[in-house]
């Protein structure tokens, strides 16, 4: 019963406390995230897949944001913010060891099933995490604060390819991993999941009348009401651009780096200099937290997405050393664009924040959609001629940057 829970915290200390756990939350997703991204050539390689089939990974790693954000929603209407978090971190863990027995079955339809229970607990951490750091706390300071916590969100991401590259890369170069080997990153994630979802139930009464932002469940007015927000509604499109193009980047780095007329480097040193690509953006995040204290975030968002769009375009071309670094650089500038665009497109009303974080989260299915359709591109022409794809969402993504400051 909620009456054995902690004393319920006040004003500035539920905040720090909040952040702290954050941290935690933020680091796990990022190193869940850069590891299944690993996933993509080592099944290419196993299934003897094309880059489309291979990129379902991706799909079904992004599909939950999809199908269930408005369920999920409901639940964190009624629940709260803090009980919404403790179970999706607990569905996450259940989701990686679902993984775990999927690949020891080695039937490619299984680790998608398990990847899509993955998507599921990740869901509930979009939506909840997201909104709550958001509005408890300055509102003048959210981008800023969340901005900092997708720094620690990046350094798992470049943890995460360092550390199982070798582990999950190594089928890639003819020998085959063990079950054992490819399942015990997920199998710690697991354990590491477990521990943060106990964390946020104990403190469960944390944010007391603050854990949920109104008292009923979101209604189809309230859902036309903010469909008539010109600025999320862009944001939307913003965050679906974003989220397609660092996924598919992202999954396709290490194939990119393989290639002869780029590096020719082996699956594992691939694996691991994708890393690079994710530093660039932990790099960037909390450079970014500082920038835009000075500057204005729509005008910082607007020159990340115009270079990411040159970068990109580099890649499709150029090759050796240059292409490399060219598609790399590209996570610097991705460094900023989530939170950004998210504090952006977010109501002034914290009672539409429910519904508009769920917009937003839904927008995620970009990193469902966008990897496919690259892959259909790279099967049917090139992997280089298939950065056009990324290259456009970044365009996007400026534009969404323009129409804010105007």
């Amino acid at each position: 019963m909620d009456g054995e829970a902690p004393a319920r915290t006040s004003g500035q200390d539920a905040t720090r406390q909040l952040f702290l756990l954050s941290i935690g939350v933020f680091f796990i997703g990022g190193f869940l995230t850069a590891i299944v991204s690993l996933l993509v050539p080592r099944f290419r390689a196993v299934f003897d897949l094309g880059y489309a089939e291979a990129l379902m990974i991706q799909f079904a790693s992004h599909l939950s944001y999809l199908i269930f954000a408005v369920p999920i929603t409901a639940i964190i209407v009624r629940s709260g913010y803090m009980r919404s978090i403790a179970t999706g971190l607990a569905v996450m863990a259940l989701g990686c060891l679902a993984f775990v027995a999927a690949n020891n079955s080695r039937d490619f339809g299984l680790v998608l099933a398990a990847l899509l229970l993955l998507a599921l607990g990740i869901t509930f951490l979009q939506i909840a995490a997201n909104t709550v750091v958001t509005i408890v706390g300055p509102a003048a300071d959210a981008a800023s604060r969340l901005t900092l916590l997708q720094g620690f969100n990046s350094l798992g991401t470049v943890l995460g390819p360092l550390l199982t590259a070798p582990l999950l890369l190594a089928g890639a170069s003819g020998a085959a991993p063990s079950d054992f080997s490819v399942g015990l990153p997920f199998l710690l994630c697991a354990l590491v999941l477990a521990g943060l979802a106990l964390a946020y139930f104990w403190r469960r009464e944390l944010l007391g009348r603050q854990q949920t932002a109104t008292d009923r469940l979101p209604s189809v007015d309230n859902l036309r009401l903010l469909l008539r927000d010109r600025r999320l509604v862009a944001g939307t499109a913003a965050m679906f651009a974003y989220v397609g193009a660092e996924v598919t980047i992202g999954a396709l780095l290490t194939n990119y780096l393989m290639r002869g007329e780029i590096l020719a480097a082996r699956p594992v040193v691939a694996g691991q200099m994708v890393s690079l690509y994710w530093g660039g953006a932990m790099i960037g995040r909390f450079a970014g937290a500082a920038l835009m204290q000075r500057l204005a975030p729509a005008r910082v968002l607007m020159a990340a997405g115009a270079a990411a769009t040159i970068l990109t375009l580099v890649a499709t071309t150029a090759s050796g050393v240059t292409g490399a670094a060219a598609l790399l650089l590209v996570g610097l500038c991705n460094s900023i664009m989530y939170p950004t665009i998210y504090a952006l497109a977010m109501p002034d009303d914290h009672r539409s924040a429910p519904l508009a974080s769920m917009l937003l989260c839904m927008a995620v299915v970009g990193g469902a959609i966008v990897p496919v359709v690259t892959g259909v591109a790279a099967d049917a022409s090139s992997l280089g001629a298939s950065l056009l794809v990324p290259a456009l969402c970044y365009v996007g993504i400026a534009l969404f940057a323009r129409f804010v400051r105007t």
